[in-house]
């Protein structure tokens, strides 16, 4: 099948030398074209460029069978975002805690109390793959019709051998049946479970020895994450842990830095980390770590918004000359939406990015943080076709101004339409 898109009022991000991701000043640079058309070919972009050079193509159309045409008079034709981090399969909700949240508990304080990640454990150990397969898709089909084409998903919620292999069968599961481009991470170390209560080093080795060779050999994982922060696990757990999964060929994603100055950034680094992720806690020694390195400093606006913690310093890293991304952390306990469209607006509202930098940080930097970015994230011929179609909007600063609407019209994944 092909799609033709006529008439475009603005062909956004657009590349002719595509780029791995962009960072510093060069984040506010975005490649766009005003009355555009855009042509797929199968689940490739076939071509793109100005109305007054549609002429060009014509010709090879006009025999076409299986020819879509769509006109986009006033509408904006973005790349589909790109969200590196989530934790999309989890079982059931937890509403409660977030009156807690109200009631001023922190997130430790309610971690303490059996809430927070060991709640989800629960939950997820009681429910079926099935349920949870189930779950997953409703969320899925709905961060599609947000626009979202790919999507990172972390295990963590199992905490166990069987239940961290239940997830990841989930994932695996989700990758056969959904359009969204889906990666897998594995996040054995997101808790230390109950019963390994000052003993984490021994549920470290359980990770070591046990998680690790069974996800390889099953090969459910494109990579590896560590909770390395206050509370959780610390530079030293998470060196042996990263140290582990490289043996296997995960290349590491890790939480750090979201509670407290914990080394996680550092540690990252060091193991060509393909991104570092929260970062509230982000200082000048953080940033030089980070100037020059392979790993995308990624920031997650809904958990900030969500615990009303301090904001990861975006502007400064911007200005330091770092690329920035920025994804959802949608999961049930601190960030229960995977809307992007949000997230854009979060960037600009609460982080002082400019509209295109925002873009930018959604799209081709998210795209690099799950290692996609030579696939996705802009508009450039053989890249993959996934894309959105607004509704009529004036121009791309409306995208992250009407911060509470969908504005998506039409999405387009693997060259097919939704």
């Amino acid at each position: 099948m092909k799609i033709l898109i006529r008439n475009i009022g603005q062909l956004v991000n657009t590349e002719t030398v595509p780029v791995a991701f962009r960072a510093g000043k060069e984040m506010s640079t975005l490649h766009n074209i005003e009355n555009a058309w855009l042509l797929t070919d199968g689940d490739r972009i076939a071509g793109f460029g100005p109305m007054n050079t549609i002429e060009t193509i014509l010709p090879g159309l006009e025999e076409e069978d299986n020819l879509i045409e769509i006109d986009a008079t006033g509408r904006l034709v973005f790349p589909s975002f790109c969200d590196s981090h989530t934790h999309l399969v989890y079982a059931g909700s937890r509403e409660i805690e977030y009156i807690d949240k109200i009631k001023g508990l922190s997130y430790e304080e309610i971690f303490e109390r059996g809430g927070g990640i060991m709640n989800s454990v629960k939950r997820l150990h009681d429910a079926s793959e099935d349920e949870l397969v189930e779950q997953a898709l409703d969320r899925l089909n709905e961060i599609l019709m947000y626009g979202t084409g790919a999507v990172e998903i972390k295990s963590g919620y199992g905490l166990s051998t069987e239940d961290e292999l239940k997830m990841l069968r989930v994932i695996k599961k989700l990758k056969e049946i959904s359009p969204v481009t889906i990666r897998a991470t594995f996040l054995g170390a997101h808790a230390v479970p109950a019963e390994y209560k000052g003993r984490p080093h021994e549920y470290v080795d359980v990770i070591i020895n046990e998680m690790i060779p069974m996800v390889a050999a099953e090969e459910l994982a494109d990579y590896i994450d560590v909770f390395c922060d206050k509370g959780f696990f610390t530079p030293e757990d998470t060196d042996r842990i990263l140290m582990a999964g490289l043996k296997y060929g995960l290349r590491p994603k890790i939480h750090a830095n979201e509670l407290d100055y914990s080394g996680g950034i550092q540690v990252g680094v060091k193991y060509n980390a393909l991104s570092v992720d929260h970062l509230e806690y982000t200082g000048d020694e953080e940033i030089a770590v980070l100037k020059d390195s392979e790993t995308m400093p990624t920031i997650l606006p809904g958990a900030a918004f969500f615990l009303n913690m301090v904001h990861a310093p975006a502007r400064k890293m911007i200005d330091a000359g770092l690329p920035v991304a920025f994804a959802s952390d949608f999961n049930p306990g601190s960030s229960p939406s995977g809307n992007m469209q949000l997230v854009l607006s979060m960037a600009c509202i609460q982080y002082r990015l400019l509209p295109e930098e925002a873009v930018n940080a959604t799209t081709l930097n998210t795209a690099y943080a799950m290692g996609l970015s030579d696939e996705l994230g802009s508009v450039a011929v053989g890249k993959r076709a996934n894309l959105f179609i607004t509704i009529p909007v004036p121009n791309i600063e409306f995208m992250p101004y009407a911060f509470g609407s969908n504005k998506i019209e039409r999405v387009i994944l693997n060259g097919e339409l939704y």
